[in-house]
């Protein structure tokens, strides 16, 4: 399967590499309070949020709604109901009926449980250390002050906006339909999606992030006919569960391998006479002997893919795989979908080169579009499909879901410049057509 798709931004663009006097005062507003958003980052870090930490979650969400309220938004806590089990989402809307409607994305969790020993903000000199310190609660700070930055120097009103912080992002609810719908919502009602997660640089080059591959899972189930393993091969007994499962995930990598931006793994098998297997937990136990052929397989893997034309590709090519049996074997695959891929397309490219033209003005140079396999999945790409995107609009950080996570604080006041400059372009655009 050939995927026909262009990954570049131009430096062709028709937007300005020089600040107005309107963006000149955006700026040195932000350099001049950028203090403050470390100190919201600071008490956002400071509580607790791992997504099954609910208390905490809805805490940080109580922060950011009263900054929200603040700037005059219409708020609202959404929560979940039981069967999802998840503390829900802030949602804050300004809409004034004119200017482009944009919505900017967050998320209030983090992957560091109530359990963990990592809870606090640290700060030595430019560098902050601290659970979700920089995924993803310096994006949520940023959002908060792009928005003060504008309503400061009087344009906050030429825009309408919409945030959403969801607050299952690290380890997203189920079923989909019920905990992704208001952010889907808002991405209908949306001209543009901006997420918040970190930037990325190297090669002393910011990059924009145009696309993610999705992430979706799957389950290999396999049985065998159990017997002495003297008989192995022969036509009564066959090749056992374990032979097939080899069979199979040699196939996968021979046939289904090499289309770029697919990529899927094989995380963990459990296989013997006897297979438990909890996919939610990830845990399972197997008994076995070495002179018993193996009744049961189970492999549990993930996938990820750059567009759902290429998903659906992959997957029927797996499930060919897996119909071709061994003797006295079955298998099946199931599948289960979790973030849908966001795809390049014309419209995240044009964003991208607006704010590269930002980034210029800002001293900072151009902004290549970025590698997609060089990013996770993320909420944004719920909302792709129905708006134009971009994505990795937050500060600089390393060692994120570790102990050694850390913040670059001195990005900060760019992520901001960047984030509130290009939303004012963006309105400037809609006035001048």
């Amino acid at each position: 399967m050939a995927l026909l798709v262009a990954i570049s931004v131009s430096s062709a663009t028709a937007g300005s590499s020089e600040l107005d006097s309107t963006e000149a005062r955006i700026s040195a507003w932000i350099d001049a309070n950028a203090s403050g958003a470390i100190g919201l980052l600071e008490e956002t870090v400071n509580i607790g949020s791992g997504t099954m930490n609910h208390e905490g979650v809805r805490e940080v969400g109580k922060i950011m709604r009263r900054e929200l309220d603040a700037l005059g938004f219409d708020s609202a806590w959404i929560d979940m109901p039981p069967e999802v089990n998840r503390a829900g989402h802030l949602f804050a809307y300004r809409d004034v009926s004119r200017g482009p409607k944009i919505l900017m994305i967050g998320h209030l969790d983090t992957v560091f449980e109530s359990d963990d020993a990592f809870q606090s903000f640290e700060k030595d000199g430019d560098i902050a250390r601290g659970p979700g310190v920089d995924d993803m609660k310096s994006g949520n700070a940023i959002i908060i002050f792009a928005l003060k930055a504008l309503a400061e120097v009087g344009v906050l009103d030429e825009v309408s906006i919409a945030v959403a912080y969801t607050g299952d992002e690290e380890k997203t609810g189920a079923p989909l339909s019920i905990a992704r719908k208001d952010l889907i919502e808002a991405g209908r009602w949306a001209d543009f999606a901006l997420g918040f997660e970190s930037a990325v640089t190297y090669d002393d080059t910011d990059w924009a992030t145009i696309a993610r591959r999705s992430s979706s899972s799957w389950v290999l189930t396999v049985e065998g006919q159990q017997a002495h393993s003297s008989g192995i091969f022969n036509e009564e007994v066959g090749a056992g569960a374990i032979f097939e499962a080899a069979r199979i995930l040699n196939g996968f990598y021979d046939e289904v391998r090499g289309d770029e931006y697919l990529t899927f793994n094989a995380g963990t098998i459990q296989g013997g006479t006897k297979v438990e297997y909890d996919p939610q937990q990830n845990r399972g136990s197997t008994f076995g002997k070495t002179n018993v052929v193996p009744r049961r397989v189970v492999v549990h893997g993930g996938m990820r893919t750059i567009s759902v034309d290429q998903l659906a590709w992959a997957r029927a090519a797996m499930r060919s795989v897996v119909e071709k049996h061994l003797p006295h074997t079955l298998a099946t695959i199931e599948f289960e979908d979790r973030y849908p891929p966001m795809s390049p397309t014309d419209g995240n490219q044009r964003l991208a080169l607006l704010l590269s033209d930002v980034n210029e003005a800002l001293g900072r140079g151009e902004m290549p579009a970025l590698d997609p396999s060089r990013r996770g999945a993320a909420d944004i790409s719920f909302v792709a499909p129905y708006t134009d995107a971009l994505a990795g609009l937050g500060a600089l950080g390393e060692g994120g879901h570790t102990p050694n996570e850390s913040l670059d604080l001195s990005s900060m006041p760019v992520a901001i410049k960047r984030a509130a400059i290009l939303i004012y372009r963006l309105s400037q655009e809609s006035q001048q057509d």
